[in-house]
């Protein structure tokens, strides 16, 4: 596995916090941060290459959409066990794609990666029997979300997954204070403090727009999917598989 230093990219003082972008800083600290952002983000992955075990099928394709450095590849790679399959990891930072064909190319599997820069927007979707998109659909303008999951449910294969990870915000004002409080505690845990998880905060609020829970499931259900599941939610974060009538 490739290295990541420790992030500390908002540990001082900023008297204007830039929006948010996937550069070289977050690509050389990306998986120490991702690791102590996002809560059950190991069991995420773990369960992963679970799902790939269980529904990837022969002779098909795989799709880490918003791939970054790689984890979400590698776990499904580690768990296809079905002949002719191959994997397309797709991101839009040449700085993340840098470093997940790095991690790619230092696994002895011999199930086909193809790693791609591009916008997950213009990425063609077909014979698909397993898709993930970990924390990428909520980066995309809330206007192009329909039609981005309503792409992966026509390109995708009776009896296909989609494994769709994302921060959420909630419907009631109280349980949406007590959820994002509970999580900046959780990032406190993790060894942030408090600037580090003000400027982090003031960084994403123009770039990462949540949906609620229930506008995931509406969206899915009229995409076409015909099961869809929460399987794994920590605080403001969940992990939902959405199944394709077999």
């Amino acid at each position: 596995m490739v290295n990541s230093s420790r992030d500390n990219i908002y540990d001082q003082y900023r008297q204007k916090v830039s929006d948010f972008v996937f550069d070289e800083k977050v690509a050389a600290v990306f998986d120490d941060m991702i690791r102590r952002s996002i809560p059950g983000y190991a069991t995420v992955i773990g369960m992963t290459k679970v799902f790939a075990e269980h529904y990837v099928q022969p002779g098909s394709s795989c799709y880490d959409l918003g791939c970054a450095s790689g984890a979400s590849t590698l776990a499904m790679r580690k768990g296809i066990d079905k002949d002719g399959c191959r994997i397309v990891a797709v991101d839009n930072s040449q700085a993340m794609l840098s470093r997940c064909s790095e991690v790619i190319h230092a696994d002895d599997s011999d199930i086909s990666v193809e790693v791609v820069c591009a916008d997950v927007n213009d990425i063609e979707i077909e014979n698909a029997s397993m898709i993930v998109m970990n924390y990428t659909l909520q980066f995309l303008s809330p206007e192009n979300r329909d039609a981005m999951i309503q792409r992966i449910s026509d390109g995708m294969l009776g009896g296909g997954v989609l494994l769709l990870s994302e921060k959420i915000e909630f419907e009631s004002s109280t349980e949406q204070d007590f959820q994002v409080d509970m999580y900046h505690e959780f990032k406190k845990l993790m060894g942030y403090s408090d600037r580090e998880v003000n400027q982090k905060r003031k960084a994403l609020e123009n770039v990462l727009i949540p949906d609620s829970l229930q506008t995931h499931k509406q969206r899915l259900y009229k995409a076409g999917f015909v099961k869809v599941h929460v399987w794994f939610q920590c605080f403001n974060f969940v992990s939902i598989a959405a199944f394709k009538k077999p």
